[in-house]
Parts: C-alpha cells; structure tokens; sequence
C-alpha cells in the first residue's frame, strides 16, 4: 500500500492542514502531468502515469475525512480486511432497539415514529463524530505507544459508525 502522507511528505495525521494537502496535490499534478512527458519512453510515460494515479488517489484520501480515517487505520495495521470486529454489548443492544423499531415502522409506517427514530440515530453519530473528533486529535498531538490506544479507541467508533451507516440506509429504505 503505497504511503499517501509520505508521498505528500507529511506527518501522518487524522487532520492534516486541508490547504497544504490541496497545495500538494496541485503541486504533483503538474509534475506529473502526462502531457509532459509525451516525448518520453513508453516506461518513463508508465511511470509518471501511475505517479499521476498516485497523486490523484492520495489527494481523493486525505481530502475525505471518512476516507482518510479508515486509511490511517489500515496503514497503522489497525483494521484487517474481512475481520470479524466485536461491538460492546450496551451499544449492540441500542441498535438492536433501534433496529426493532425500524421493523415495526416496515410493517406500520408512521411518520411521527419514522422522524423520532431519525432523531435517535442523529444524537448517537454526533456522538460518535465527537469522540473521533477528540480521539483523532489526541492522536495527532501524541507519540508512540498512547498512539496504539488512540487507534483502538478510533476503531471502535470506526465500526460503530459503519453499524449505523446500514441503520441510516434502512431507515431510507423506509422512508
């Protein structure tokens, strides 16, 4: 996995400086405009090609929030493809109400209930928003070893989040 920060040389952060990542990346698309290099051999054109692809997938992560958030914890080898992550009990049991009245609501729409659960939902992710928000910067202001507990607290909320990503689908679906 190619190194998005180092490529941009910047400190991995979850909240790097928006104008310095967008200085960046206009800074390396016209180095590595393909345009340029029209008189170049076919590997020296395959190089600044995949440069340029490079340039434009790290600008598309850094420049994401959500995106960039799970980047760092792949990068830092925090979250595995395909693992099977555990949700603490309290909050599964919330959403197992949530998801309860989600099944009511297919059965009996009711406008009234359908915006209290909106509601619900919108408090529980701002929450969340908050504490990666707190999380993350105390990542970025740390070294070292508190950094491992940041981004394990970061992960739980990463797939909280998620959780209630298929929550706010469902809830469109009803809608």
């Amino acid at each position: 996995m190619t190194d998005y920060f180092a490529f941009y040389g910047l400190p991995v952060s979850f909240n790097p400086d928006a104008a310095l990542v967008k200085q960046k990346f206009y800074e390396l698309s016209k180095k590595y405009h393909p345009d340029f290099y029209i008189n170049e051999s076919e590997a020296k054109q395959a190089e600044v090609l995949e440069l340029s692809t490079v340039n434009n997938k790290a600008y598309q992560v850094l420049n994401d929030p959500f995106k960039r958030l799970h980047y760092i914890l792949e990068v830092k080898g925090v979250l595995v493809e395909g693992e099977n992550y555990s949700l603490p009990q309290e909050f599964l049991m919330d959403m197992m109400d949530v998801n309860e009245a989600l099944m009511d609501l297919q059965l009996e729409l009711d406008a009234g209930r359908l915006s209290a659960l909106k509601a619900d939902v919108a408090v529980v992710e701002q929450q969340i928003f908050d504490e990666i928000a707190v999380l993350t910067a105390k990542f970025d202001e740390q070294g070292g070893d508190g950094q491992s507990d940041s981004l394990a607290a970061i992960k739980d909320l990463y797939y909280r989040n998620k959780y209630l990503q298929r929550i706010r689908d469902s809830i469109k679906s009803v809608s």
